[in-house]
């Protein structure tokens, strides 16, 4: 099992965050979804790695965007 943070921007409410963990628990792989709306936390649970690219793009299908790693 293998866990990923991300951080996402734009969230401004509880509906934000469904929408953010709908789209990302659609990606092959997830296992569990964590959205932390205060820090814009995304915190992903996989069978192994993630591609970054396939949880950016679900991010930005729920209307939201990834932060760029720093």
């Amino acid at each position: 099992m293998s866990t990923s943070t991300f951080t996402v921007n734009g969230m401004t409410c509880g509906h934000c965050v469904s929408s953010v963990k709908e789209e990302v628990a659609e990606v092959a792989g997830v296992t569990n979804v964590e959205v932390d709306l205060a820090t814009g936390l995304l915190t992903v649970n996989s069978e192994g790695p993630l591609d970054r690219a396939k949880i950016a793009a679900a991010v930005e299908e729920a209307g939201y965007e990834m932060a760029d790693r720093s």
